[in-house]
């Protein structure tokens, strides 16, 4: 059976362009995101590639959509890569971390890092099956401490706190488990982070792709538990 990957945020920006990668590598597909009309769209597409593709519209944060998705990964048979790319920034334009809404950092958490926690606890057992990896989407505010980026940033130190412990608590099963910085991307969400702002100087997408064909291609040992830069000169991140 062909190698399969479950897509977070999978209708548009990174989820979308490493959809098509892994579609064009013969992966068969299960993605999901919020926006039923945009996943729709995304799924067709990537059926084009000649492989199978589920698309299930819902917010990651639902535990009863968790469990859709990973009752429709046990239907494919197997699971060779969670891929942890949906996000929410949160309150927009950001907010000082002093003055943070308290209820939306806790959905932000919700989103960032309960979710793609959980997600591989619904789907453990299929990624053991296959010696899977996990890739767990970060970004450079889990270590700047930018000015504004504070609710943001805290989500993705946690999640990389969690890819590692994960990494640790999974090696001798044989998953993987990465954390990973993309870079500054043109995206709707890097669009959203800065209101008004041209962003027209940030790569697609697309850029990070030499990055994903090297990793997906490791063994698992060999990366797990490492935190990398998907733009860098020098992909793993020493912290």
């Amino acid at each position: 059976m062909n190698r399969t990957a479950l897509i977070t945020g999978g209708s548009q920006g990174l989820g979308r362009a490493v959809a098509g990668f892994l579609a064009a590598q013969g992966y068969g597909l299960l993605i999901t995101a919020r926006g039923e009309e945009d996943l729709d769209a995304a799924a067709r597409e990537l059926r084009r590639h000649g492989g199978p593709v589920t698309a299930l519209a819902g917010d990651v944060a639902d535990p009863a959509h968790r469990g859709r998705l990973a009752d429709a990964a046990r239907e494919l048979g197997r699971l060779d890569v969670l891929f942890n790319n949906a996000s929410t920034l949160g309150v927009t334009p950001l907010p000082p971390l002093a003055g943070y809404p308290l209820d939306a950092l806790e959905q932000a958490f919700r989103v960032n890092v309960a979710a793609p926690i959980a997600l591989v606890q619904e789907v453990l057992p299929l990624l053991e099956a296959s010696g899977g990896l996990v890739v767990n989407v970060s970004s450079d505010a889990a270590l700047g401490g930018y000015p504004g980026w504070g609710g943001y940033g805290l989500t993705k130190a946690a999640l990389d706190l969690a890819s590692l412990t994960l990494a640790n608590e999974l090696g001798g099963r044989g998953i993987g488990v990465v954390a990973v910085d993309p870079g500054d991307l043109r995206t709707r969400m890097h669009q959203d982070a800065f209101p008004g702002e041209d962003i027209s100087d940030r790569p697609l997408p697309e850029v990070t792709l030499p990055f994903w064909a090297w990793l997906l291609e490791q063994p698992r040992a060999a990366v797990t538990g490492r935190r990398y830069r998907a733009q860098a000169d020098r992909w793993e991140v020493n912290v």
